[in-house]
């Protein structure tokens, strides 16, 4: 419950508004009770002009409550006769008009602060995961972030509301309307006392369940998503192998499971409202027969008074199925919470300093660095010169990727340290650092926006800028033949590219950043052959200009290499010239005539074709 009010109440106008909505319901509630009143005040006036025969039957003789008679005399000192009735008449329509905008502007001002809340939720909730790691990324499943993005933000600002109704307006009506209730009769009231038990009791026995089942749903949820999102991804994969029996039977036993868990929580949501609506009208009828018959009361008391004690029953009827809502909330909010509260593990010394410029070197020196407990990269040395081309190559899992992750500091190193022209990169601040560094991953990312803002990466820039860089990428020729060129909007991952257009446009994007360090992981490997010799033409363009870090698997990118790192099992076994390494290195030597004769056999064969 604290973190809803926690979250209500962070921003200040929040806080006006959770004021502003507070004095809404009070107000509402003092109408209510000045309603009845008015209701009790008419029907007392029209006893005394037309009802005498019933109190008579009831042997009821003018046995008005001293409350009534006070605020009658009150009337009757203004106005007299029918004046007083129609006096009442009016007051009653006043009322109601106050309570209905009372109405409206509670429910309003709760809906604007719902509104607010959702929004400023989602926008804390997304600048705070960019804050957060790499590894981040790999604990949390994508269905499980989107989940709580839209899904969460939107109970926890819902759950506020039935909050602040449950908790502001409710107290208050049960205590005024039973100051009230005991005013007007003292020995009514104490039957208040003896019903309570029977009414909180299973309000708390049934919120505990819900909140169990809440929770259980929050998480299924997640899991519920991911599926989707998994076959949604997946679509080719599923298509091609025939797997749609099997996306099914996975997505109907979640969607089964979710369908169990919601029938569980509305039950229990709604079991409390019949059990309560019983027990509380039996008291009423009880109140109404021990009034008239035992203290004799008046009609016009009775009334007002069961009036009352229904303003008094109704909110705690309500409580138990807003409970069920604002304990959804709850959950929201720890799970929402789970994500803010993580500290990022990669931030700026107070003392970093922004890096404008790469001049000397890139060095690796003694550096660790493990996913969990393992170690994946152990005693990493290594010096990259400006200009240099560097290749790291190496069998899959031997740690290439990794390394090219530390420069840019997407993780820290555990041991050993990464300095760039001697300064250790820790120093600098991450957004200066990232500057010098355009990077091109094996599996381009396509954001779905135009050609031109997905190469210019939401910069200001010309069109003969970007057109540049993308001629570069050997891009320029394809993007010109789209519908709209430069302008057309990429689908969604850029569906509607093939994987080799794709991975141009991301060359393109980092040739356009102009940084004075290109890391390269495997960005060939979508290109055709004659594809593949254009950006290889282009990258030797850059030599001397451009310091390149190339990984590797198709080697024919790496010839014009002036230094080649051979990675095992997170070790550098050599590195040097591709000369010295095929004197020396017994594994690179393998991989090399590997590659070669895999080569001239696939050479063979489109010879062989050709001629037939």
């Amino acid at each position: 419950m604290k973190l809803l009010l926690k979250v209500a109440i962070r921003n200040k106008q929040h806080t006006f508004l959770v004021a502003l909505t507070f004095i809404n319901l009070i107000l509402f509630t003092l109408a209510n009770h000045a309603e009845m009143l008015a209701l009790g005040l008419i029907a007392n006036t029209g006893e005394s002009m037309q009802m005498s025969r019933i109190e008579k039957t009831y042997g009821l003789e003018e046995q008005s409550p001293s409350f009534f008679r006070q605020i009658i005399d009150l009337f009757a000192s203004k106005t007299g006769g029918e004046n007083g009735f129609h006096t009442l008449v009016f007051l009653l329509v006043s009322v109601a008009f106050f309570k209905a905008m009372m109405l409206f502007s509670s429910r309003f001002t709760t809906q604007i602060l719902s509104i607010r809340l959702t929004r400023d939720l989602r926008m804390q909730y997304f600048e705070h995961i960019q804050s957060l790691p790499f590894c981040f990324y790999q604990d949390f499943n994508v269905g499980a972030l989107s989940a709580r993005t839209v899904g969460d933000a939107g109970q926890i600002a819902g759950s506020i509301n039935s909050c602040l109704t449950n908790y502001i307006q409710t107290p208050f009506t049960i205590l005024s309307t039973l100051a009230l209730c005991f005013y007007c009769s003292w020995q009514l009231s104490l039957v208040i006392f003896v019903v309570m038990p029977l009414i909180i009791l299973p309000v708390v026995i049934l919120t505990r369940k819900v909140k169990k089942v809440a929770r259980e749903i929050q998480k299924n949820q997640e899991t519920f998503t991911s599926v989707l999102l998994d076959f949604l991804t997946g679509i080719q994969t599923v298509k091609i192998f025939s797997m749609e029996p099997f996306a099914m039977k996975k997505y109907q036993e979640q969607n089964q499971h979710m369908a169990h868990l919601e029938s569980k929580s509305a039950k229990y949501s709604l079991l409390t409202r019949p059990f309560l609506h019983t027990v509380t009208t039996t008291c009423l009828a009880v109140v109404a027969l021990f009034g008239l018959h035992v203290l004799k009361m008046s009609i016009a008391e009775i009334i007002v008074f069961c009036g009352w004690l229904h303003m008094f029953y109704d909110p705690v009827k309500k409580f138990s199925e807003e409970n069920a809502n604002i304990q959804r909330g709850v959950i929201a909010a720890e799970r929402m919470f789970e994500v803010l509260n993580k500290k990022p593990e990669i931030i700026d010394k107070k003392q970093a300093k922004d890096v404008t410029s790469f001049h000397k070197s890139l060095i690796f020196s003694d550096v660790f660095f493990r996913y969990k407990k393992q170690f994946v990269l152990k005693n990493i040395s290594f010096s990259v010169q400006k200009g240099d081309i560097v290749a790291i190559v190496g069998p899959t899992g031997a740690g290439k990727s990794t390394i090219a992750h530390l420069i840019p500091r997407l993780y820290d190193v555990h041991q050993g340290k990464v300095a760039l022209d001697g300064v250790n990169i820790t120093e600098f601040t991450q957004k200066s650092l990232r500057k010098l560094i355009a990077f091109v991953p094996q599996k381009p990312f396509l954001f779905y926006d135009t050609v031109f803002n997905n190469i210019a990466t939401g910069k200001n820039a010309t069109l003969k800028e970007v057109e540049e860089a993308a001629k570069s990428a050997f891009a320029h020729d394809f993007i010109m033949q789209l519908p709209q060129n430069y302008h057309t909007v990429l689908s969604e991952m850029g569906k509607n590219l093939s994987g080799g257009e794709q991975q141009r446009i991301a060359i393109a994007r980092a040739l356009f950043r102009k940084s004075p360090i290109l890391v390269l992981d495997e960005a060939t490997s979508a290109l055709d052959a004659i594809s593949e010799e254009k950006i290889k033409q282009a990258l030797v363009q850059l030599q001397g200009k451009v310091t390149q870090i190339i990984i590797a698997h198709r080697l024919s990118t790496i010839e014009q290499a002036t230094k080649i790192l051979y990675l095992e099992n997170g070790e550098i076994l050599a590195q040097g010239t591709k000369k010295s390494l095929l004197e020396t290195c017994k594994p690179f030597q393998v991989m090399w005539e590997t590659y070669h004769q895999t080569e001239a056999r696939s050479s063979s064969n489109k010879s062989t074709k050709a001629v037939f």
